[in-house]
């Protein structure tokens, strides 16, 4: 067995790897691709694949079983001393990778035992900690901040919000493809109108400079780039929140897309400003504001239930917006 130096390496690039090495990576690629996966499952199924791959001397999975799975996993959980639901991501990702990318009928994959995530009390913020903590951002994080808290996003949906599913009119926001690819209406708090218009006119200004350039365009989910192939230039189209600078799609194997624009570490200095004794700015989830959470071309990428229907609406000091 290697030591946990080899294998921690199996998380960095390799210089040279061979062709049986980039055959598994495209399997393994057209495998999630064709199931429709988002772009993380797949950077992390990979990772993990990877690191197995690494930790026993780079053999290839198929000359492995369950001696070497269930010593892969018992190494991470005591060695490395991973989190449970870690080690569950890595079990998930070699149970996709014998079932669906070898087609190797493991029987002994599904009872392995996976490790049982310990019960957590979430730690919700009072409506005194969001007041301090919201007034001391400033800019389009403090906007993204309020949505987390307001409108009741998650931080990716959040992230990849576009232009088109925000209705001022109706005050309301469309998720799009959310957590269970799932579509749903959501309030738009608001105190947060008059900011996020102020900030749509400031990246409508960088989309009119992208385009001047001969840019501008962004990624379309599916097959929507064939079927309107303009579609990615349109305002409509564009992302709320998108990042500084241009990057390729990560899906052609170009660089990955920029980081989020400084709102994980705005967020932690306004918490710590703000003077709370609570670490705000390692709570990126949105319950963490709530007090109820509720039920080709050179691109701009963003710092990734039920039908939209009317309804009936209260802020509550101007801050939470919430169901009557």
């Amino acid at each position: 067995m290697n030591s946990g130096q080899d294998a921690e390496g199996a998380g960095e690039s390799d210089s040279g790897p061979d062709k049986e090495t980039k055959r598994l990576v495209e399997r393994v690629r057209e495998a999630i691709r064709a199931r429709h996966y988002s772009l993380r499952t797949e950077q992390a199924y990979w990772y993990w694949i990877r690191y197995f791959v690494r930790f026993h001397g780079k053999r290839h999975p198929a000359e492995m079983g369950a001696a070497e799975v269930t010593s892969f996993l018992s190494w991470l959980a005591t060695d490395r001393n991973v989190a449970a639901a870690t080690q569950n991501q890595a079990l998930s990702a070699l149970l996709f990778l014998y079932k669906h990318v070898l087609g190797v009928a493991l029987p002994w994959l599904d009872e392995l035992v996976r490790a049982q995530r310990p019960v957590r009390l979430p730690t919700v913020l009072t409506e005194g900690e969001v007041r301090r903590l919201l007034g001391a951002m400033r800019g389009s994080a403090r906007i993204m901040a309020g949505l987390l808290y307001g409108a009741g996003l998650r931080q990716i949906e959040c992230l990849t919000l576009r232009v088109k599913d925000i209705d001022f009119a109706y005050r309301q926001i469309i998720v799009r493809d959310g957590k269970g690819a799932r579509d749903r209406a959501t309030m738009l708090p608001e105190n947060l109108v008059q900011p996020l218009q102020a900030h749509l006119g400031k990246v409508r200004l960088l989309h009119q400079r992208d385009r001047k350039e001969g840019y501008g365009e962004v990624w379309l989910p599916h097959a929507l780039a064939r079927k309107y192939p303009r579609a990615g230039y349109e305002w409509a189209w564009q992302f709320v929140f998108p990042s500084a600078n241009r990057s390729e799609d990560p899906r052609s194997g170009a660089a990955p897309p920029p980081p989020a624009s400084g709102h994980h570490r705005a967020r932690g200095e306004a918490g710590y400003g703000a003077g709370g004794n609570r670490q705000a700015g390692e709570l990126p989830h949105a319950a963490a504001f709530l007090r109820h959470p509720p039920p080709r071309a050179r691109l701009r990428h963003p710092h990734g239930a039920g039908a939209a229907r009317a309804f009936r609406r209260v802020d509550d000091d101007g801050l939470h917006a919430c169901h009557e």
